[in-house]
């Protein structure tokens, strides 16, 4: 990757895709809104609404593409490894690498991200992914795909999805103004829970048709978000005029940020017990299924089903979150699942207990885009790529133990105690919210 953090691109004057605008003093604004800086002038216009933003528009076309082929491959890699082997420990481990690759390069990806030129790591990672997909492809029809190479492949995905991640969260501030980055991540919420529905029976469907189809699709959806990214005219970065601090010093700092700053403080308390309850809950729900006989396509159908509330509070979010301030949804919310999920404890039946947990869901995207934006926001721009890798480790940190909790509790008090075991933990986390000054004291964006 290039170290230099001139950006090159052309930039274009045009009203429509919301380009930068010129204040009185020539110098243009990073927000993307029209008219003179907030400095006690009113702004000459209203910021262009994100359905006209072009840059946006290309940058969330082309990560719906790369996310629908990342779903997509992410089933295929345990079935190509169990067609190869016949054994479902290595399948496990190509999946348990892809995500550890990305775990374990996290913080340091987010430093580099804040080091290096934005467009030229997302467009860099993306042509990496992209060959490493072709390049398994190739392998596959020639007889020789392997472990070995799959969890090669699957290292590069996961690190160069870790430095791409940071890259994308930071590149959205120079591309909406700051009062749209909730509604901007709420999209991008929908976006992604649209992926996790399509992505992997899309890859199944792909791989019963020929074993290398759904890495090809994977790669030529790695292609088009490169061209999405390279379309973008605008910066996607403020110039550097200072030189950058070293590695482990840069890491220190971005988490030094985060733990100093009373919301993203807050937030670090509320996403990981948030997570895990979750993600427990989820295991909880797998676990009382199988145990009362029902098929494991039934299971999946369940999830699937329960998935479909997060979509529809993805596509609910942009329009509640002009309407409810920023506090209310984060404990007004929470408190709402965690009253759902105890509820789902008593009710009889496999459908009741879905339809309760896809309410419970169902506020989640608001909840994230939410915080997601209003962390962007704040954040200065020199340490975005840092800090939303901080967040983004520390927020998963408690996930890895949910499901041996889930187990725990089912073993010792069923189904119905593991569940209001995760309420209570989703309890908590309302306590903390409702009690915290960094969540009370919240300024609007």
């Amino acid at each position: 990757m290039a170290s230099d953090t001139t950006d090159g691109a052309e930039r274009v004057d045009d009203a429509e895709r919301a380009g930068p605008a010129v204040r009185a003093d020539g110098a243009e604004r990073a927000d993307g809104a029209k008219g003179p800086d907030p400095t006690g002038e009113a702004p000459a216009d209203p910021p262009v609404p994100l359905h006209r933003n072009r840059d946006f528009r290309r940058l969330w076309i082309g990560q719906a593409c790369s996310e629908l082929g990342s779903g997509a491959a992410g089933l295929a890699y345990p079935l190509l490894v169990l067609a190869l082997t016949g054994s479902p420990l290595q399948a496990g481990l190509a999946g348990t690498v892809r995500m550890a690759a990305g775990t374990v390069l996290g913080l340091p990806a987010g430093a580099l991200v804040d080091r290096w030129n934005r467009r030229r790591v997302l467009i860099g990672c993306e042509a990496l992914r992209a060959g490493a997909a072709v390049g398994l492809v190739l392998a596959i029809v020639g007889g020789w795909a392997s472990l070995p190479l799959i969890l090669v492949v699957a290292v590069i995905e996961g690190g160069a999805g870790a430095l791409f991640g940071p890259a994308q969260t930071a590149a959205v501030r120079h591309i909406v103004p700051a009062g749209q980055l909730p509604t901007a991540a709420a999209r991008n919420e929908a976006r992604g829970y649209a992926a996790e529905l399509a992505g992997p029976p899309l890859g199944g469907a792909l791989f019963a048709l020929a074993r290398w189809a759904p890495f090809l699709a994977d790669a030529i959806s790695y292609v088009v978000s490169l061209v999405a990214v390279w379309l973008i005219r605008r910066p996607l970065q403020e110039v550097r005029t200072t030189r950058p601090e070293p590695l482990g010093r840069a890491v220190r700092s971005g988490l030094r940020f985060v733990v100093g700053d009373p919301f993203l403080r807050a937030v670090l308390v509320l996403a990981p017990l948030a997570n895990a309850a979750f993600a427990g809950v989820f295991f909880v729900l797998v676990v009382v299924l199988l145990q009362r006989g029902t098929p494991p396509a039934a299971v999946g159908a369940v999830q699937s089903a329960i998935m479909v509330g997060g979509l529809l509070g993805a596509l609910a979010a942009p329009w509640l979150q002009p309407r409810i301030r920023i506090q209310t949804l984060i404990v007004g919310f929470l408190w709402v699942i965690t009253g759902l999920v105890a509820a789902a404890a008593f009710v009889p039946g496999t459908y009741l207990v879905a339809g309760l947990l896809a309410l419970a869901i169902l506020p989640s995207p608001t909840l994230n885009a939410g915080m997601v934006g209003y962390q962007i926001a704040i954040t200065p721009d020199h340490m975005q790529g840092r800090v939303d890798s901080a967040i983004g480790l520390l927020a998963q940190c408690l996930q890895p133990l949910a499901p041996l909790l889930g187990g725990a509790a089912v073993t010792w008090w069923g189904g119905r105690g593991a569940f209001l075991v995760f309420a209570g933990i989703l309890a908590v986390a309302a306590v903390v919210a409702s009690l915290s000054k960094g969540v009370r004291n919240l300024r609007p964006l």
